[in-house]
């Protein structure tokens, strides 16, 4: 590990932020945020693994979501049943837009993800998020409604056929299912923020980069941090190479007012040595994936940090209690 730590690149852009921030004010909510455009990290996954340590990132929850973007599914009982909550609000909220244009009854939070646990004719009908990651990863839709197009399939193909590829590329960025142009009341969207990502094998290593057009520094990053770079390590399994980068590219990044505090108390934090994974070498095939392929090593963080998502009226964030 070099004399810099590598998660000083995302406490040192937190601290830019804070101090050259450009104030925003969501037109939905209000909610107030402070964000610049265009910035990058490069995390070596060759070397270690970069969950970040200032502050506890929930592993389990990082590497199920995973799967379910993996799986293609686009229905959140399988999150529900791995006890894993963060998407829990959007189809809720989806639910609630229903019952204010009178077609369904109130109902609880608790008691609507009980339902969507135990009764499969409702989680059916209300559980599904359309045009989500994983859909567009492996489902891509095109003018033949009876075919679809799978990009991680496509990936996997296209760099063992020629490892020096150039086009392996993954978009779940859809100007059809733009989120901005469904009416509130209709809203059935979730907004895509990672809009793309690209990998590139170089001496015998998987390379990924991502473009995030919309970044929650606090909440969201550390989650999509790991996440990709977890994706890097399988695919790179499969397809019998080595590791390379991580590069994080950013459009607009930016903390929210109400998580201020805690990005402060975040980056008063002094890094601990990050952790290691590994991924079963059994593993030969994408759609085979299971957590049990996958072991992360080593991993001791500072506790966690409370904190609220400000999206779609203030949900319970990635960083609340297990």
């Amino acid at each position: 590990m070099t004399n810099t730590h590598p998660e000083r690149q995302y406490l040192d852009l937190a601290q830019r932020i804070l101090d050259e921030g450009v104030k925003n004010v969501d037109r939905a909510n209000g909610d107030v945020s402070y964000s610049l455009f265009g910035a990058q990290c490069r995390y070596d996954l060759s070397q270690w693994f970069p969950l970040l340590t200032t502050k506890k990132v929930y592993w389990r929850w990082v590497v199920t979501e995973l799967l379910w973007f993996l799986t293609g599914k686009k229905n959140i009982d399988f999150l529900v049943h791995n006890k894993v909550h963060i998407w829990d609000d959007y189809p809720y909220y989806i639910y609630n837009n229903k019952v204010k244009a009178g077609e369904f009854p109130e109902m609880s939070k608790e008691d609507f993800i009980d339902k969507i646990a135990n009764d499969p004719e409702f989680a059916k009908a209300h559980g599904d998020l359309n045009n989500i990651y994983g859909e567009a990863w492996r489902s891509w839709p095109t003018k033949d409604p009876n075919r679809t197009v799978d990009q991680i399939g496509f990936v996997l193909r296209e760099l063992t056929e020629d490892p020096d590829a150039r086009n392996a590329i993954v978009t779940a960025w859809n100007p059809e299912y733009m989120y901005t142009m469904a009416k509130p009341e209709e809203a059935n969207r979730f907004p895509i923020c990672h809009a793309m990502f690209q990998f590139s094998i170089k001496e015998w290593k998987l390379n990924c980069q991502l473009y995030q057009r919309s970044a929650d520094l606090f909440l969201g990053v550390p989650f999509n941090i790991a996440s990709y770079a977890l994706l890097t390590h399988i695919l790179a399994e499969i397809l019998g190479v080595g590791v390379g980068d991580f590069v994080h590219t950013f459009g607009d990044v930016h903390i929210y007012e109400t998580h201020v505090e805690q990005m402060k108390e975040q980056i008063s934090r002094e890094p601990k040595p990050f952790p290691k994974v590994t991924i079963d070498s059994s593993l030969k095939n994408v759609d085979d994936i299971e957590s049990s392929h996958i072991k992360l090593e080593d991993y001791d963080p500072h506790p966690p940090i409370r904190a609220k998502m400000a999206v779609v009226g203030g949900m319970v964030g990635r960083d609340d209690e297990e």
